[in-house]
């Protein structure tokens, strides 16, 4: 197997399996001629890569079907995370199919339509991040009219261009923007262009930076908030200490998870190509992969209302540690 495998969307090797010399035996006139069947050769990279979709898959599932069957899970906020356990549950159904045509169906038409439906889930799941950071901005600096119909719409708009903009750059492969007529346009990832990859990574900074922007000001309402309460119910100076810290350790534990999952990725796409060693592109492609698993436990499993929803699916009954569980400033 050559050492320098070509690495599609999710790392896969489409074109590195080579069909074995037949042997030396066969051209023998005591023995029959045999042609020797390719030997199939999986890389562990693909392996680690396919286990983490179907991780993906089925915990964000769980959550996509929490908010479905529950009608009381119909807020801005349940919208937005079931959009995000949507974007990451096709993301990860996107790798496992990738695994399979890799391996097993090899074309060019499995190629674009797995690399377009991978692109357009992980920019879903990106930009809802990011709309889910908006809105918890929005519900804290407009406290008293955030639970309106103008806030409903205005989630349906972000959800409607979100969604609209993820697929359309997961369309573009598809339409004729990728590499597959000129590998010296690739990127680190095959068949996405060179131009194409910067576009994505880009795109995904700017994101970062403005998630980071509200993130900041999000951090200054919370510890606003943490000192008027403080004051109102007299509280100690060392208690409302410990509340702002633990609500600005919380922010600084989302956006320090999203950086480290996909700034490696992010910036190794905008100064490499096709011609880098490919253990470079799975070793930052992971780490990316492991965000969609932890975005479940950030933005749903640590939500009271999911947690009895589940806990009622699970169990019939709600602890009585979550009904009478009473929300601070720090769960943001």
């Amino acid at each position: 197997m050559n050492e320098d495998l070509k690495v599609n969307l999710s790392g896969l090797p489409w074109d590195s399996l080579d069909a074995p010399e037949n042997a030396s035996a066969a051209g023998s006139p005591q023995a029959p001629a045999v042609e020797s069947e390719p030997e199939l050769i999986v890389n562990p990279w693909d392996i680690v890569l396919c286990t983490s979709g179907t991780l993906m898959s089925c915990e964000n599932a769980i959550v996509v079907l929490i908010i479905f069957h529950n009608p009381s899970l119909r807020a801005p906020m349940f919208l937005l995370i079931g959009s995000l356990a949507l974007a990451d549950l096709l993301a990860g159904i996107g790798l496992i199919i990738n695994f399979v045509f890799a391996y097993l169906l090899q074309s060019e038409a499995t190629k674009l339509v797995t690399i377009g439906l991978i692109v357009a889930s992980f920019s879903a799941s990106v930009c809802s991040l990011l709309a889910i950071t908006v809105d918890r901005y929005l519900s804290l600096y407009y406290a008293l009219t955030y639970h309106s119909e103008r806030t409903v719409t205005f989630t349906y708009v972000m959800l409607t261009m979100l969604w609209g903009t993820s697929i359309c750059l997961g369309l573009l492969p598809v339409l004729g923007w990728n590499c597959l007529r000129d590998e010296s346009t690739c990127s680190v990832v095959r068949p996405l262009t060179k131009n194409n990859a910067a576009i994505l990574s880009i795109s995904f900074l700017f994101m970062f930076a403005l998630m980071l922007q509200l993130y900041i000001q999000i951090c200054k309402i919370v510890m606003r908030h943490a000192h008027q309460i403080a004051l109102q119910h007299h509280f100690l100076a060392t208690s409302h200490y410990v509340t702002t810290r633990k609500g600005v350790s919380t922010l600084a534990i989302i956006l320090g998870t999203f950086a480290a999952c996909w700034m490696p990725f992010t910036l190794y796409s905008l100064i490499a190509d096709y011609t880098y060693p490919s253990i470079y592109t799975y070793a930052t492609l992971l780490p990316a992969t492991y965000n969609s698993i932890i975005n479940p436990v950030i933005y749903a499993f640590r939500n009271q209302e999911i947690q009895k929803a589940l806990c009622l699916i699970c169990c019939g009954c709600i602890p009585s540690s979550l009904s009478q569980r009473a929300r601070s400033p720090s769960d943001v």
